[in-house]
């Protein structure tokens, strides 16, 4: 376990290492409890370096041996690593090290799932293998032979050779230690082959556990798919004789760009129609694209150190979520983005956790990969792409693979290609990067005379992590409607870049209705005032399906907020409203689904909170199911013949049309269930030939507290698929009602089946109760007392995933004095566990910010 005493580090105080690494040879010699790793790594000082210390991280290794230039040395050991003297001048480190994968359960550096070998180094993981300056700005190749007796044994690059218990890996592309993988075990391989647009035949392997076969051709299909598309968007060409993929049932995050060899969780590349659902085939198809994709924008250039994490992790989600929506449907796409970003990224930047996009500490480098780092990062990413235009992102992507082909870079490097393509002065831009927190954009109007006057009034609440917020570029998409819907003005980005800012419209015959921040073109909160009146209007109106989709949303968060807050009936507007939606069969089935879905509870509290208001969760929950039912019977008429357009007779696909009517047909049983019992879902899930519509019909089931029997019925036929069986968990707790949530979670962390040490299962069923929002937060603490003891539990085995989870906590401000209280009892309850877990500490204190 880490030192849980934390030390904070500072991007202020970065220095380069003293010395260059030119070459690695590593050997494994594998053995479950005692694998021994020797290394064989060329230094050579640093042209110019102030700081010659010679210093290697080391984390949890027994060293047997070290050696400079043949000749043995003792260095000076520590809890976090060695020193030693050497030479001034280049010369030869070797080491052997001693270390136990098979008790390595926190999944950093080399570990054991299943009987299978596996690594993860990311982001500091690899000093659990060996001595190394284990920094991303430290960059070679590696040369890696592994000796055993699994039949199959994979590292970076291309294979050299291999025989009887043995086989040679040799990467040419010089790469930082977090990008190492090694993979050993009893697989086989899903193969094909890809050619590049310059002719040249890539192997291509998805490699998996026997009896995972079936499941791999849609990640082979979107793998083949991604490479293309980097190729034709952006222009880069993969550079290795094979691609490898292996997937991994006990993994801390999604998957790992590892150069070469990406090791993805089993969730992130399983799929088969009868075990996945069309949200799982769309999750893979995204993953394996981003992971690829870091292939040059992560890893042949990468992150001089860790603060500049967003340099390789928001361009890379932008550059995933392009390739969606061109698979897809690039306005689903964008309504996705933007609900994961206020689930998500808002609380993070609105409360203890929040942090620059580029932070300026940290403590633990594993708590900043959160939704700051990569949504709002990728959020920034496309801000800049629209203020430059197309072509001149274009040129100064190509500028940028160019100039820092092989290199570790910062933000300052990746902007300044920018400023040279376009010059522009992106030193306001760069406060994006530097300063915590949501924008709050307000808006005042004035017509008089054919002339219209938007004045935006920009702030950001101040923060520990941004006391004094200045003035920040805002792209903001305006297009102009006339009283009878037709658009008087089309799209224009208007760039605003003071604290506030007007913009006039001249020679215009009536006031228009304003449609703003079009395909949120900004990571800001609006507040504007406007009437349902307004907000109808723009629903039946607007040209922009973003903002279409969001005149629907406002609607909705008004009746709830009223309803929640004033015991209000629902509003009449809204139901008109989406009664209108569903019956328009010109818009794509996937848009009409988010349509149909209410804002998230959670951001409905957070709203309120805003507002002054303390949030009641049982309300909020309360609201949300009148609001429901009176929108079912409201299109009671409808919801049949919409559910029957939505049957598809052909053989299941996970395309984007395909994918859509089944969301629809979704979003309308569920509406469907509160007026006939369950009586059709029962059907659907009795006839279910897909995983879609399975847990489609048990869901709504759940919902209407009946389902015992398929919820039985759904374990006794997938039992043995551990990745279905997920879905099982976790369907029961976030469909239970907020008085049984807790006790839910509780009876199935007691299953057999709940093996809390696996990533996927834990998050399944404390994950889910996290995400049930009344239930969580109901009012007796039961959901935060049964958190906190497996966190408890679950920090001293797998830190990572402890610390993540921690986050649920986040909001904990917003609510009662009772809730309050119940949840700050629980956070120093963890907080005085002795030996608490470096990355957990750090997270509980900022949550408590103390």
């Amino acid at each position: 376990m880490k030192d849980a005493a934390p030390k904070t580090i500072y991007l202020k105080d970065y220095t380069p290492f003293g010395f260059t690494v030119e070459e690695v040879h590593l050997t494994f010699d594998l053995a479950p409890g005692a694998t021994r790793v020797k290394s064989r790594i060329r230094f050579a000082p640093r042209d110019g370096a102030d700081d010659r210390r010679f210093f290697l991280h080391g984390e949890d290794l027994t060293l047997i041996r070290a050696a400079i230039d043949g000749k043995e040395v003792q260095p000076t050991l520590t809890a976090e690593g060695l020193t030693c003297d050497v030479p001034d001048a280049a010369f030869t480190w070797e080491a052997e090290v001693e270390i136990d994968p098979a008790g390595n359960t926190a999944l950093e550096g080399l570990y054991m799932s299943n009987g299978m070998y596996c690594t993860q180094c990311e982001a500091e993981g690899f000093r659990k293998i060996t001595y190394y300056p284990d920094r991303p700005d430290v960059m070679s190749t590696f040369t890696v032979r592994i000796n055993g007796d699994l039949p199959v044994m994979l590292s970076n690059g291309n294979p050299v050779e291999q025989g009887e218990g043995w086989a040679e890996w040799h990467d040419p592309w010089p790469k930082p230690a977090y990008l190492f993988a090694l993979v050993a075990g009893d697989l086989v391989a899903h193969s094909d082959s890809f050619t590049t647009c310059s002719g040249k035949e890539v192997d291509l392997n998805l490699w998996v556990r026997p009896g995972d076969e079936g499941k791999c051709a849609w990640g082979m299909e979107a793998l083949k798919k991604s490479m293309r598309w980097d190729e034709e968007v952006y222009g880069r060409e993969y550079d290795l004789e094979v691609f490898n993929i292996v997937a991994v049932d006990d993994f801390n995050m999604g998957a790992m760009e590892n150069k070469g060899l990406n090791i993805f969780n089993s969730s992130a590349v399983l799929a088969s129609p009868e075990t996945a659902t069309d949200a799982n085939f769309e999750r893979i198809e995204a993953i394996i694209a981003h992971e690829y994709f870091h292939n040059w924008t992560g890893n042949r250039i990468t992150c001089r150190d860790w603060f500049q994490l967003c340099l390789k992790e928001g361009l890379t989600v932008f550059r995933d979520a392009q390739f969606t929506a061109d698979m897809r449907s690039e306005p689903v796409k964008r309504i996705s983005d933007v609900i994961d970003l206020r689930a998500r990224q808002f609380p993070e930047d609105n409360g203890p956790l929040a942090h620059p996009v580029r932070p300026e500490s940290f403590q633990e480098i594993n708590n900043f990969y959160t939704a700051t780092v990569y949504e709002k990062g990728a959020e920034v990413i496309g801000m800049l792409k629209r203020l430059v235009g197309d072509a001149a992102y274009a040129e100064a992507l190509d500028l940028y693979f160019a100039r820092h082909d092989g290199e570790a870079c910062t933000i300052e490097d990746w902007l300044r290609v920018f400023e040279d393509v376009t010059g522009r002065d992106l030193g306001q831009f760069k406060r994006w990067y530097s300063q915590a927190g949501t924008p709050r954009l307000k808006v005042e109007e004035d017509w008089q005379d054919g002339t219209y006057t938007l004045t935006f009034t920009q702030t950001t609440p101040p923060s520990a992590a941004n006391p004094e917020p200045q003035p920040q570029v805002i792209p903001i998409n305006l297009g102009l409607l006339g009283p009878n819907g037709d658009e008087v003005k089309e799209t224009e980005t208007l760039e605003m870049t003071e604290a506030r800012q007007a913009f006039t419209f001249t020679g215009l015959s009536a006031k228009p209705v304003p449609s703003i921040l079009r395909g949120f073109s900004a990571p800001v909160i609006l507040d504007r005032d406007s009437s349902t009146a307004e907000r109808a209007f723009l629903l039946a109106h607007d040209t922009d399906p973003f903002n279409r989709w969001e005149a629907g949303g406002a609607l909705a968060r008004a009746t709830l907020n009223a309803m929640a807050l004033e015991d209000a009936a629902p509003d009449a507007a809204y139901l008109d409203g989406m009664l209108a939606v569903l019956r328009d069969d010109t818009l794509d089935p996937a848009y009409r689904a988010l349509m149909l879905a209410l804002p998230g509870q959670s951001e409905l509290a957070a709203m309120q909170a805003e507002a002054g208001h303390t949030p009641d969760p049982m309300a909020i929950w309360t609201a949300c199911e009148t609001l429901r039912q009176a929108l079912a019977q409201h299109a009671q008429d409808t919801l049949p013949r919409i559910w029957e357009t939505c049957r598809i007779d052909a053989p299941y696909r996970p395309d984007a049309e395909q994918s859509g009517k089944r969301a629809l047909a979704g979003a309308v049983l569920s509406l469907i269930t509160r007026l006939d019992g369950g009586a059709l879902a029962a059907s659907q899930y009795g006839s279910a030939d897909n995983m879609t519509l399975q847990v489609s019909a048990l869901s709504c089931l759940l919902k209407a507290g009946k389902g015992q029997a398929e919820t039985a019925a759904f374990y006794a036929q997938w039992q043995h698929d551990r990745l279905v069986i997920d879905k099982w968990f976790m369907l029961q707790v976030l469909q239970a009602t907020p008085e049984t949530a807790a006790a839910t979670a509780k009876a199935l962390t007691e299953h057999a089946d709940f093996n809390w040490k696996n990533p996927n299962r834990f998050r399944a069923v404390l994950g889910a109760l996290t995400g049930n929002h009344a239930g969580f937060h109901a009012a007796d603490g039961a959901g935060y007392a049964l958190l906190a003891d497996w966190l408890i539990r679950l920090d001293p085995v797998n830190p990572q995933t402890t610390a993540r989870m921690c986050a649920a906590f986040q909001t904990w401000r917003r609510y009662d004095a009772g809730r309050q209280g119940l949840i700050r009892a629980q956070l120093d309850r963890i907080a005085a566990q002795p030996g608490l877990s470096r990355d957990t500490t750090e997270m509980i204190t900022r949550i408590q910010g103390n």
